[in-house]
């Protein structure tokens, strides 16, 4: 089995390592993703593949972790906050930059796919994993398989409406995807930071915002009780709907202390049972889950158990046998 390379393409990051057939990491590298230029993203990716061959001293297989997904009709990217590769037919022209074949996934599902092999979710029945970070994307694993969906949005939580809004909270502040009040406006890192601007006036980081709260300021506090109240009411609606056996965190947002004992508190309040004991944790692998289910997409029979990733091979041509199952169904 040859040397992978798994790439996860984030808002502000693209991150890169590279794992040995025996399983252990060799090398890694991180680079601050080129927001808004679409050639500028494939040649950082290009870059980075290059630079870990050339450390390693061999010629390696790319699986990338991305926001968004492929169209199952077009072949072209949807759905992704990094708004710049949407439309674009981003796995056949990173194969061209690479001059390899390579396989590409959601990033949510990337870090379900790695909890639920190794990490907190091994051996669960049902995982949902969030992403808290630039954006809020969702995964689903069940029985080990990412469930994906017939239009490849399964787990896209992040675009439902804030559940049970307040008078304050509606319409809610817009999103990029052309609505208002989206989940992703409310519980995003730079959704916390922009709704604790906009009622204290500080612009701060969700780090600085949380430093300030464990120093006893009250409007930082604050900022962090409303957004552990609207992630509760996210969750509790992934709760009712699918029943996880565990919720996974990862991204920047996941790595607040206090997350842990405040949004599991409030949890049941929203759920439809006479109890919650649904654990949630955060990735056991932290920011590099992503990138190590990445690593993983060339391991279908391993991880995937036949389900193959959204890019494909090389291509990025539409699934037309999907297309044409759809048709015959209905």
């Amino acid at each position: 089995m040859a040397y992978r390379v798994g790439v996860d393409l984030g808002g502000t990051k693209i991150s890169a390592v590279v794992i040995a057939p025996d399983g252990s990491e060799r090398a890694r590298r991180r680079v601050a993703t080129p927001r808004g230029d679409y050639p500028g993203t494939l040649a950082a990716i290009a870059d980075l593949v290059a630079a870990l061959e050339h450390e390693v001293g061999a010629t390696v297989m790319v699986g990338v972790a991305m926001p968004g997904a492929v169209s199952p009709w077009t072949g072209l990217i949807k759905n992704a906050n990094s708004t710049w590769l949407n439309g674009r037919p981003f796995v056949s022209d990173l194969a061209v930059q690479l001059g390899r074949p390579v396989r590409v996934e959601n990033d949510a599902n990337c870090l379900a796919v790695s909890e639920a092999a190794d990490g907190v979710g091994a051996g669960a029945a049902v995982l949902f994993a969030a992403i808290l970070g630039t954006g809020c994307g969702g995964g689903v694993v069940v029985g080990g398989r990412p469930l994906t969906g017939a239009n490849a949005i399964a787990g896209e939580w992040g675009h439902n409406p804030l559940p049970w809004p307040t008078d304050t909270e509606r319409p809610g502040p817009p999103c990029y995807c052309g609505r208002h009040g989206c989940l992703e406006t409310f519980v995003s890192g730079p959704a916390i930071a922009a709704d604790h601007a906009r009622i204290t006036g500080r612009h701060e980081t969700v780090e600085a915002i949380a430093a300030a709260a464990d120093a006893g300021d009250r409007a930082a506090i604050a900022t962090l009780e409303r957004f552990f109240d609207r992630l509760a009411r996210g969750l509790a609606t992934v709760v009712n709907l699918i029943d996880p056996d565990v919720i996974v965190l990862g991204g920047g947002v996941s790595n607040l202390a206090q997350l842990y004992d405040r949004v599991p508190a409030l949890l049941p309040a929203h759920c439809f049972s006479d109890a919650i004991a649904t654990p949630i944790r955060p990735a056991r692998h932290g920011d590099d889950s992503g990138v190590r289910g990445a690593a993983w997409l060339w391991s279908v029979g391993e991880v995937f158990r036949g389900h193959p990733p959204q890019g494909g091979v090389g291509g990025s041509a539409p699934d037309n046998g999907r297309q044409a199952e759809i048709r015959r169904r209905f």
